[in-house]
C-alpha cells in the first residue's frame, strides 16, 4: 500500500509518501515540503496568527492533493511542539480540519520523544543494550532511556532551538555574549529535573541524536555528508562540538549558512541547538554520541507498518500452526 505521512513541526511541514506492505523497510517514495516556521507566526501571547493558521492550512490541502494525486491509499497526519504549545492551538487544527478535512494528531512531548525512541531502537537493533536519545527540535527537546522497545523514562522539555534563539539570540547577526551567558544559564536550569530523571533510567551503553539539529552538528564537526546515504556511521564528540559551538557565537548568520550541513533556514538557530546540545551531553556525562537517521516521522511509519503486520497474521495464520507438536 502506499502510505502517506504528514508532519507538522516547528520549522517545517513535510509530507511523505513511501510504499509499504508487511514486514518491508519504510523506503520513501516521494517528498512535498515547505519550510513554513510555524514559531515565527506566534503573536506576544503565544496564539498562531491568522496568517500562519491560513498558510498551515493551505499546504495541508496542498499535501492532501500531493497524496490523492500519488494514489496514497493511508494518511498519518500529526502536529507537534508549535500545535501543542500554542496557545489556540486547538482552534487552529480544528480550522484545518474543517477547510482540509485532514484531522492533525496532536502528539505530547512524551510521546514524541518514546516514538522516537522506538524508532532509534529499531535503527540500531538489540545488541545496542540501554540506549539514551537526545532530540532537539525548533520549540522543544526530547530525551528517552531504555532496554525495550519503548523507553523506561521519556521526557520533554521547552528547549528547542527556534524557541531559545527568539528568547535569547535574536536582533543581532553576531550572538552578543551576555545572551549566549543568559541562554546557557537557561538551557542548565530548565534541563537539571530532566538530567535528573534520565539519569535514574541507568547509564546508557548508546547515546544518540536524532533530529535536523543534531545532524547539522555532527556535520559541522566533521561527520560524513548526507550525501554518502544512511548507512554510513556517524558521530559527535563533545570536545569538537565545544569548540565548534564558541566558534559559530563569533559568527555571523551568513557566515554560519556556509557552514556543512547548515541551511539558510536553519543558520540563525544553530547556536541555540548547540548550546543545548553541548549542555545536555555535559550534564548526562556523553563525551561522545551516534547520529540515527530515523526519528519521530519514522517511528510513526513504523508503527502502522507494525500494524499492517498484525493484520496480516491474524487473517491468514490459525495461532496452533505457530506451535510445534513435541
Amino acid at each position: 500500500m502506499r502510505l502517506s505521512v504528514l508532519d507538522v513541526g516547528s520549522n517545517t511541514v513535510h509530507l511523505l509518501l513511501l510504499d509499504v506492505y508487511p514486514g518491508s523497510r519504510p523506503e520513501p517514495y516521494a517528498s512535498h515540503k515547505v519550510g513554513l516556521r510555524l514559531v515565527d507566526h506566534q503573536d506576544d501571547a503565544g496564539r498562531i496568527t491568522d496568517e500562519g493558521r491560513d498558510l498551515l492550512t493551505a499546504f495541508v490541502v496542498e499535501a492532501r492533493d500531493f497524496a490523492v494525486e500519488h494514489r496514497a491509499e493511508d494518511l498519518l497526519a500529526f502536529a507537534t511542539s508549535a500545535i501543542r504549545e500554542a496557545a489556540n492551538g486547538a482552534q487552529v487544527l480544528e480550522h484545518v480540519q474543517s477547510v482540509s478535512g485532514v484531522t492533525l494528531t496532536e502528539l505530547s512531548g512524551d510521546q514524541e520523544a518514546a516514538i522516537t525512541f522506538s524508532a532509534v531502537r529499531r535503527w540500531f537493533g538489540w545488541s545496542a543494550g540501554r540506549i539514551l536519545d537526545l532530540d532537539i527540535g525548533g520549540g522543544s527537546f526530547e530525551m528517552a532511556i531504555g532496554t525495550d522497545a519503548l523507553p523506561a523514562v521519556a521526557t520533554s522539555v521547552p528547549l528547542g532551538a527556534g524557541r531559545l534563539y527568539r528568547g535569547y539570540l535574536a536582533g543581532s547577526e553576531v550572538a552578543s555574549p551576555a545572551g549566549v551567558k543568559a541562554l546557557r544559564k537557561h538551557v542548565r536550569t530548565t534541563l537539571r529535573p530532566a538530567v535528573d530523571r534520565i539519569v535514574a533510567g541507568g547509564h546508557p551503553h548508546l547515546v544518540v541524536g536524532t533530529s535536523k539539529t543534531f545532524r547539522s552538528l555532527a556535520r559541522i564537526c566533521g561527520a560524513a555528508p548526507s550525501a554518502q546515504g544512511p548507512y554510513v556511521p556517524r558521530v559527535m564528540h563533545l570536545e569538537d562540538l565545544r569548540l565548534w559551538t564558541r566558534r559559530m557565537e563569533a559568527m555571523s548568520v551568513a557566515e554560519r549558512a556556509d557552514l556543512p550541513g547548515v541551511s539558510a533556514q536553519r543558520a540563525a538557530q544553530v547556536v541555540a541547538g548547540a548550546v543545548v546540545a553541548q549542555t545536555a551531553m555535559d550534564m548526562l556525562g556523553v563525551d561522545t554520541l551516534q547520529i540515527s537517521p530515523w526519528a519521530l516521522r519514522e517511528g510513526l511509519i513504523l508503527r502502522r507498518m507494525d500494524r499492517l503486520v498484525r493484520d496480516a497474521t491474524s487473517s491468514t495464520v490459525n495461532p496452533k500452526d505457530l506451535v510445534s507438536t513435541p
